[in-house]
């Protein structure tokens, strides 16, 4: 059993490279749902595992196996337990929980004091931050707000400004946010997921840039939009949406070359049922796991009788 909870948390390392490949070659708002569903499923396969790791090598404590009326010496004997794997896996899953809690604490807090500074300039829709650093990001709650700065706006032309502010709107018209957080839930719970989620939020960039190019009508203006603001601001740490964020660069080509890309349609649909199956071999090898765990209690249970 333990040989085998260890490929849900190895597999986010095939998960990536095969996600490198297909992430170009998928319209952006596949690529969002494809990399992001699979980053929460090899995030919960890989928790899953380390919590049976940790559950039986605790199995094998007299205390909790007089709870459970089993026999440890024929529920290890059963199932083949190896305790400093499982001792390993319960200390991890106590580092990756508290992870998790503090990336939550972060966020709330961070919430609350974004939300009391924009409400000081602005309640609803667009709020008008004074200064001159270029500053440009969208932020669920109270229907969506975008937040803009003079120093932004003074570095982009009118029709800039307009692609600007679609790309934010996108964000929130499709709930970008949903999808960010489950990318930093995720990349808390397992580290080995981070460029995956890296890989992910930039298709949540290219979505939203696509979808302004589509409103403004100008792929153009959109591209240098995207790359005068790059220029103008600063790379936006946090928990919000930003028309900053990703590799800048690679948004701009994407958006003057749309018609270039690196792979055909059955490269395309094999690589998206390679990242798809990687996901469900983590989801099922745990799942596998869970029932022989199950099956060695029982057998431990009728052996102590």
């Amino acid at each position: 059993m333990t040989t085998d909870l260890v490929i849900p948390l190895l597999l986010p390392l095939l998960a990536w490279p095969a996600a490198r490949l297909v992430a170009p070659g998928l319209p952006p708002r596949a690529a969002s749902w494809l990399l992001t569903g699979a980053c929460l499923v090899l995030a919960a396969g890989s928790t899953a595992a380390l919590a049976l790791l940790a559950f039986a090598g605790l199995s094998l404590l007299p205390a909790v196996a007089d709870l459970g009326s089993w026999s440890p010496q024929a529920f290890r004997a059963e199932s083949g337990i190896d305790v400093p794997a499982s001792i390993a896996g319960g200390v991890a899953l106590a580092v990756l929980t508290a992870l998790l809690a503090r990336t939550i604490v972060r966020y709330v807090r961070w919430a609350r004091r974004l939300s009391r500074e924009l409400d000081e300039h602005g309640r609803d829709g667009v709020v008008l931050l004074p200064g001159d650093e270029a500053v440009a990001f969208a932020v669920p709650g109270r229907g969506g707000r975008i937040a803009v700065s003079s120093g932004m706006l003074a570095a982009l032309t009118p029709h800039e400004r307009s692609a600007l502010l679609a790309h934010e709107r996108a964000h929130l018209a499709s709930r970008h946010h949903f999808f960010l957080m489950a990318l930093t839930l995720s990349s808390a719970l397992n580290p080995l997921l981070r460029p995956l989620c890296s890989a992910a939020s930039f298709a949540l960039e290219r979505w939203a840039d696509e979808t302004a190019a589509h409103r403004i009508g100008d792929r153009t203006v959109v591209a240098h939009a995207v790359a005068k603001a790059a220029l103008a601001g600063r790379p936006h740490h946090g928990f919000a949406l930003a028309a900053t964020g990703g590799p800048v660069p690679r948004r701009v080509s994407a958006l003057l070359n749309p018609s270039t890309g690196p792979h055909g349609l059955l490269p395309v649909v094999l690589l998206s049922a390679v990242v798809i199956g990687i996901a469900g071999l983590s989801a099922q090898t745990a799942l596998d796991s869970a029932a022989d765990l199950h099956d060695g209690i029982e057998i431990a249970q009728a052996d102590s009788r």
